[in-house]
């Protein structure tokens, strides 16, 4: 069970990275306020580095070295679990994924500095309000 939740956790995660790499632009083309929000694209940022930084030392995302862990050799998966993993892991050299991840992130990079976000002032802080 915990190995699902662990599954579950990282299919949320590159669901998120995903989205942010389509909305962003998108928001900025549509003129929404909300993708320039500071707090969730710093998180954004933040993910995208951590698996750019794994790929590129040769490693494997460590949700991924915790579901292994978790769900041990002869575990048996369910219907679901087995099209999620579909999903999530293909059988391609690590070098694919590691200029993949590379390429995302210099890309998020660039909408960073393109769409930059926005620092909302501390209430109490910056203009006065009324």
């Amino acid at each position: 069970m915990a190995a699902i939740i662990v599954l579950a956790l990282h299919l949320a995660i590159i669901a998120f990275n995903l989205a942010g790499c389509v909305l962003i632009p998108m928001g900025a083309w549509r003129g929404w306020h909300w993708v320039r929000g500071f707090g969730w694209r710093l998180a954004h940022l933040l993910s995208l580095a951590v698996v750019a930084v794994q790929a590129m030392l040769g490693r494997a995302c460590f949700l991924t070295i915790w579901q292994d862990e978790l769900s041990g050799t002869t575990h048996v998966q369910p219907l679901i679990e087995q099209w999620m993993n579909g999903l999530i892991y293909w059988p391609l050299p690590l070098w694919v994924f590691a200029a993949a991840y590379v390429a995302v992130f210099v890309y998020v990079i660039a909408l960073w500095l393109w769409v930059r976000p926005r620092i909302q002032p501390r209430a109490g802080k910056g203009k006065p309000t009324r």
